[in-house]
């Protein structure tokens, strides 16, 4: 057995000790829990996990490596990845590194070995903390005041957006949507071009102008780490465009929208990560399994008389899922129908994304003076 080299301390003086892969170096970072049983590579390049150490409920991690077309972004800026067994010689023919690889490439710490079974039940009983990432021999007491005089940094989604445009065209395209880049997943992008969408990837702070330059058919938010309310740049956006093209938003996105419109957002103990969180679409009544990855939500209560409508409830919590307004043409949820991998029940969302601009676009060439 391999001598425990690492340990992660809690915020509350709880300590759990382990064997460090990935990177080395000391993190503090807010810990939080994901119950997906595959998809580990995804969650560790998903920017939305910006500045938080992960804890993998699923025992085995790393077995099937990393491949190469999977990432959700370029760069991955998770804070750090807690395993209870962690697998360096993976077996799958798709392959190309090792998931240490690409932690030590990108400078993330690994811890494996921790007791991940009561880490989870912690978060879930006391809430999300803060935690120090260190070596085995670090004092308590030592560990405990790095994590209090350690900086809570607040732009998160300043960090991980893109700082120019870029594009993402497909043959034949049928529409051209501009995308608000505040930590966006690129199977968002692959899902957008399988529908026909060439797709204008810009900053978080791209002005009114910039978008409307790209003669966009219509414009999506995307997901992004942090407190919504940081997002300031893109909820001034989204109040100076409703109404004048379709606007689909996704997690941050959904609750920039709600922001927007007047509503209110708050941050949960210890949030939603997991692949199989169910949704109740209040339109039809049909139950959705969605992969989902927040830390905030919008409350219900602050979205009267805002011109929003509740249109999906998670069935867990009861927490606002999804809304809409039908005159601006703008509609969000807080769960991510692009999940990869994950369920494919929401899929459609996109397909209610290109038929808002097709309509939009009859709309207007039924009216010369639009």
């Amino acid at each position: 057995m391999r001598r425990y080299d690492r340990k992660l301390i809690l915020e509350d003086g709880s300590q759990y000790p382990g064997c460090g892969f990935g990177a080395g170096g000391d993190t503090v970072c807010e810990v939080v829990f994901n119950t997906s049983m595959v998809g580990y590579q995804e969650i560790v390049s998903d920017p939305s996990y910006t500045d938080q150490a992960v804890v993998m409920t699923y025992p085995l991690i790393g077995n099937y490596g990393i491949t190469d077309e999977d990432f959700e972004t370029r760069v991955p800026t998770i804070g750090a990845l807690i395993v209870s067994e962690y697998n360096d010689l993976p077996s799958n023919f798709r392959c190309t590194k090792t998931l240490s690889e690409i932690l030590e490439e990108y400078g993330i710490p690994g811890i494996q070995g921790v007791d991940t079974r009561k880490l989870t039940r912690s978060i879930r009983d006391l809430g999300s903390r803060r935690a120090l990432i260190t070596g085995v021999d670090t004092p308590l007491e030592e560990g405990l005041e790095r994590i209090k005089t350690a900086p809570v940094r607040r732009d998160a989604v300043s960090r991980v957006s893109c700082r120019k445009r870029w594009f993402s065209r497909t043959p034949d395209h049928l529409y051209t949507v501009a995308a608000i880049d505040c930590g966006m997943k690129l199977n968002i992008v692959r899902s957008l071009n399988a529908r026909g969408c060439n797709v204008t990837v810009l900053p978080w702070n791209a002005r009114a102008e910039a978008v409307l330059e790209t003669k966009p058919d219509g414009l999506f938010l995307s997901n992004g780490p942090g407190d919504p309310e940081d997002a300031q740049p893109v909820i001034r956006l989204v109040r100076e465009l409703r109404g004048q093209l379709p606007i689909f938003g996704i997690c941050l996105g959904h609750q920039i929208i709600s922001l927007a419109y007047g509503g209110r957002t708050y941050k949960l103990k210890f949030g939603h990560r997991g692949g199989n969180h169910p949704v109740k679409n209040l339109l039809t009544g049909r139950v959705e399994i969605t992969s989902q990855n927040h830390s905030y939500a919008v409350d219900a209560r602050s979205l009267r008389g805002t011109g929003l409508e509740l249109t999906h409830q998670n069935l867990l919590d009861n927490t606002v899922e999804g809304v809409r307004c039908l005159r601006d043409k703008v509609f969000s949820v807080q769960y991510h129908p692009e999940s990869a991998p994950g369920p494919q029940d929401s899929g459609y969302l996109f397909d209610q994304f290109t038929a808002l601009m097709e309509a939009e676009r009859k709309e207007r060439r039924g009216n010369p003076y639009a």
